[in-house]
């Protein structure tokens, strides 16, 4: 039998609907607080010195996220980066749920990409957590929109056998979407990213 006709799933988590409603009401997120983060970084190019609505204390501060060299990794903003590919996402994701589907080699290469994107977001996490010691709330949730995106993308591709995965490993994602271990593993992951900033930054946080 083929793994496409064995990978659908009983549930209202599994359909088409809830997938891509998820992923489009991620990527919405994702882009309003890129588009917030992008007016941000114009203010303070006009004035370095400008205080930002979100400069709250010395740990919550997206002025000193914003001012860092890891903020312009590319020559420009971060932040431009997601008003490039949210769009394309929610292009996805609205089409999807207007029940367009797409081939197999260009959701397998979505994922590819946005897998590139998650490690970037986490990678600017990892330098405001452990390099810039600041913390910018726009960009926390970015990293949080970005990846309950990649993982409703990878939960819709496990399920309609997109990823050219063996298959003895493509039976074993499924199971594992089956049981919802993607959920739970997920919420585990941002509950262990919440403690690990409240560990590290305890009452400076509320100061």
């Amino acid at each position: 039998m083929d793994v496409r006709e064995e990978s659908f799933l009983p549930g209202r988590r599994h359909t088409r609907a809830w997938v891509f409603g998820s992923m489009l009401l991620s990527a919405l997120v994702s882009l309003t607080a890129s588009l917030v983060l992008s007016i941000d970084a114009v203010v303070l190019a006009a004035d370095a010195g400008t205080e930002l609505a979100c400069d709250i204390n010395a740990v919550i501060s997206c002025g000193s996220v914003a001012e860092s060299w890891q903020a312009q990794l590319l020559g420009f903003p971060n932040a431009f980066l997601g008003l490039m590919a949210e769009p394309v996402v929610i292009t996805i994701a609205v089409a999807s749920l207007g029940g367009v589907r797409f081939p197999r080699w260009f959701m397998a290469g979505a994922q590819a990409v946005y897998t590139i994107g998650l490690l970037f977001a986490y990678w600017l996490f990892a330098q405001s957590y452990l390099v810039i010691h600041a913390l910018c709330p726009w960009c926390l949730l970015v990293t949080v929109s970005t990846t309950v995106v990649w993982v409703t993308l990878l939960h819709w591709n496990v399920m309609e056998d997109n990823l050219y995965l063996p298959r003895r490993v493509q039976r074993w994602a499924l199971g594992l979407v089956r049981i919802d271990a993607d959920v739970y593993l997920t919420l585990a992951w941002l509950i262990l990213l919440a403690a690990a900033v409240l560990l590290r930054y305890g009452a400076a946080l509320f100061a």
